[in-house]
């Protein structure tokens, strides 16, 4: 803790973090205290609450080495800053820093954290190359200290022809006798991605076991940002494929996938049985789970993707934020989502319109705002097409539309603010439910999370809508009957 790296960052956080006000934040999406959020990382349960890390330059609203930013939390909704937890001040992460990891507690009740800890190395060819390998650091969650063990994990580790230039992003966890485990993910000999297992017994000396899955070419190229947890009786691996051509439920770029399978832990053989897309949206990257106290699977999201990231609103102090967390469960062989059950805590004042005729584009009263928890099904009936447009004004809005003879929900966010040439509009096929749909969606100042049919899909995008765009309107082409329920939040 007499690093002057750490000392700078700190300092420059708490000056500038302090001079944003709550105002100029999402009312309950976590943002970075100042500066620039790409992935979370350490999201776990310590000493009674929940730690959210994140990769962090606190100086500027743009990707450069990286730190580690900190926040805690005790209901997943408020969040309090803590000082930077790790910056790139030591020999093994000097350069572009430390990248995305993950923790866990220890017997003797610290923490540790396992990231990726990258150096600059000049090539053979003259060529400056980042070489990725695995360090620690154990603290109290509040100040941590990197041992002289550093790295933990290297190129030596992996299996002959992986690759030292991608490998990253170990996620930790503790077995049930106590040892640890921890996943990553590595470029493999055919040039995509692998997830790989290792192990220790006191969390310094680490050993490789096996090579979990191969991409083979076929999820995209590299991988990133692995987890590997149970789930309702079967054994999950999660991870972001880059590079991915769109071929059913996938899209072009950046996505996250879910195998879902079944893992024999006597032989550390994982097999999939199934794979799925975790979120159809434009602004979803970077998951990472964690076990709560009371036994729920909870996951936590970058709300952003690489490709957009140029697109920033002018004059921003901060810019990235995580999605609202997420409870995972297992239905017919998929996984579904649903927001952390904190937010039904924070449920206020409660606006219902039931079997409501739509014809054209209407109001309801009472139905609007930036801040919501809104729930709206439509039933089956004589329509074309039907249409909710959110944070809307004369010149702006965000509009779901759902065609009921293709099952297609389509988001689209064309005229939510932005200026660039980028991603606007998704879709994807959500399962018909006898024709009803049913659509709860999460509304905070930059962010619209969209959960279908009780969480079986899900859609994620930021908007920069002016914050005055509060109407929500309602449309069909032909005679729709729905059903709108909205909770105001006391944040």
């Amino acid at each position: 803790m007499n690093d002057l790296t750490l000392q700078k960052a700190r300092a420059y956080e708490a000056e500038h973090g302090a001079a944003i006000s709550p105002a100029e934040r999402p009312a309950y999406h976590m943002t970075p205290y100042v500066g620039w959020l790409n992935d979370p990382n350490g999201f776990s349960y310590y000493k009674g609450k929940y730690h959210q890390f994140y990769q962090y330059n606190p100086y500027d609203v743009r990707w450069a080495p990286m730190h580690w930013g900190h926040a805690v939390s005790t209901d997943l909704l408020h969040w309090e800053y803590l000082p930077c937890a790790l910056a790139p001040d030591s020999p093994v992460d000097n350069g572009p820093g430390c990248f995305s990891g993950s923790a866990t507690e220890m017997d003797d009740g610290k923490q540790l954290l396992m990231y990726t800890s990258v150096i600059a190395e000049k090539q053979p060819n003259g060529e400056m190359r980042d070489i990725q390998t695995q360090s620690i650091a154990i603290g109290d969650g509040l100040d941590y200290e990197k041992p002289a063990c550093n790295p933990v994990l290297t190129q030596k580790d992996l299996p002959e022809g992986f690759s030292k230039f991608d490998f990253r992003d170990p996620k930790i966890w503790r077995e049930a006798d106590g040892t640890y485990s921890a996943v990553t993910v590595c470029r493999a000999e055919d040039d995509s991605g692998a997830a790989a297992l290792f192990q220790s017994k006191d969390g310094f000396d680490w050993h490789f076991v096996t090579v979990l899955e191969r991409c083979n070419n076929q999820y995209g190229k590299m991988w990133e940002c692995p987890d590997f947890f149970p789930l309702d009786g079967k054994q999950v691996l999660m991870l972001g494929p880059m590079e991915m051509l769109p071929k059913g439920e996938f899209h072009n770029g950046h996505n996250v996938i879910a195998f879902i399978g079944s893992y024999d832990e006597a032989t550390h053989t994982f097999t999939k049985e199934n794979v799925q897309l975790m979120d159809g949206g434009i602004d979803f990257y970077a998951t990472q789970t964690t076990l709560a106290p009371d036994g729920r699977r909870i996951m936590t999201a970058w709300l952003q993707t690489w490709s957009d990231t140029e697109d920033k609103p002018q004059g921003c102090k901060w810019f990235g934020q995580t999605i609202c967390p997420r409870e995972l469960h297992i239905k017919d062989g998929r996984i579904i989502q649903t927001p952390v059950r904190e937010l039904d805590a924070v449920h206020g004042k409660r606006t219902f319109h039931e079997n409501v005729t739509v014809q054209g584009e209407t109001t309801l009263e009472g139905i609007k705002g930036r801040v919501a928890d809104l729930t709206v099904t439509v039933q089956p009936g004589e329509y074309r097409s039907f249409t909710l447009k959110l944070a809307a004004d004369a010149d702006h809005h965000t509009s779901l539309s759902y065609d009921p003879y293709t099952s297609q929900l389509t988001l689209d966010r064309s005229y939510a603010g932005s200026r660039a040439d980028i991603v606007h509009t998704r879709s994807c096929k959500v399962r018909s439910q006898n024709g009803a749909l049913k659509l709860r969606i999460l509304l905070d100042k930059n962010s619209i999370e969209v959960f279908a049919n009780d969480g079986e899909q899900t859609m994620t995008a930021w908007i920069y809508t002016p914050q005055s765009a509060d109407g929500i309107t309602f449309a069909a082409d032909g005679k729709a009957t729905i059903t709108a329920e909205q909770f105001e939040l006391n944040l």
